[in-house]
């Protein structure tokens, strides 16, 4: 058209920085911009792969030209019952169920001043910890027959942290007079680890009962202990068919060593003393028993 084109654009003296070499001539030379451009374009790249492997939130769409919906009724929230609240409710455990125990804590064969024979003491409950069902039973017996003892059938409550009220019954066994008894007592552990138990009891005729018992168990290893053990007896009337006086009438300490083989079972040695008082004791010498008696004993504890 008459007009001149201007001359080529020099692109510098044709050195690539950090090149292999030089290159001359006119022409593109892939120089700092071209990389720039292919660094653009590859990160593009990536991030549309991203993109699309990226799941979409649930309710939400693309369309076809590109753009995102947004849900048009809410979302639903997923499910409360989940692995980990089955596994939670699996743990709960329950405070109220019930459960036995069977403890004869003596079961015996005692030989002192006025002879030889066994004697036993046991108890058992059924129960949770609101409310117990307990069977308590003691006694002794020389010749093949009970001398004298009773069982008690009680309901236990518990009334504080440490102590529980009972009310039953109780029945005499042996020989004299087959007596039964209302029972109210408490139980419990006192201070210094001591097992106390006190009940009293109303019979028929006005006649009234009361039984006090302490136990503590000193450990020396975790398989030999020693246990001591308290009891004393009293009455208000006498009781010919007996042979019980009114007032105190006998008192026994007893010391047993024993040895748990496990824990439900554990032979020991041991011995007792027995003190008459009042009337017990006139009684006793009339059939020439002896007011203070010692026995040694041998027998084993056995927790069910």
């Amino acid at each position: 058209m008459g007009l001149s084109l201007p001359p080529d654009v020099p692109y510098g003296s044709g050195h690539v920085p950090r090149g292999g070499g030089g290159m001359s001539g006119p022409g593109f030379a892939p120089g700092n911009g071209c990389r720039a451009w292919m660094a653009c374009i590859a990160c593009g790249l990536s991030m549309t792969a991203s993109a699309q492997s990226t799941p979409m939130p649930q309710g939400m769409s693309t369309t076809m030209d590109g753009t995102t919906s947004m849900p048009t009724s809410p979302v639903q929230p997923a499910s409360s019952t989940s692995s980990g609240d089955i596994s939670m409710k699996s743990m709960e455990m329950n405070d109220n169920a019930s459960h036995g125990m069977l403890l004869i804590d003596q079961l015996e064969y005692a030989s002192g001043y006025h002879g030889n024979g066994p004697m036993w003491e046991a108890e058992a409950w059924y129960g949770n910890d609101s409310n117990k069902f307990w069977l308590r039973s003691e006694g002794e017996g020389s010749q093949g027959r009970i001398d004298s003892g009773d069982i008690e059938a009680l309901w236990s409550r518990p009334v504080s942290s440490f102590w529980d009220a009972q009310l039953g019954i109780r029945h005499d066994l042996g020989i004299g007079a087959k007596r039964n008894w209302m029972a109210f007592g408490v139980e419990g552990l006192a201070p210094y680890w001591v097992d106390l138990q006190a009940t009293a009891y109303a019979g028929e005729s006005g006649r009234f009962a009361a039984r006090m018992r302490a136990e503590y168990t000193l450990r020396f290893t975790q398989r030999w202990m020693l246990q001591p053990e308290f009891e004393l007896n009293a009455y208000n009337r006498g009781d010919v068919t007996q042979q019980i006086g009114s007032g105190i009438s006998t008192a026994q300490l007893g010391l047993r060593l024993r040895y748990e083989i496990s824990r439900q079972w554990a032979p020991y040695l041991g011995l007792a003393w027995t003190r008459r008082f009042g009337g017990t004791a006139g009684f006793a010498r009339a059939d020439h028993v002896p007011v203070f008696d010692r026995q040694i004993l041998v027998g084993i504890r056995i927790w069910l």
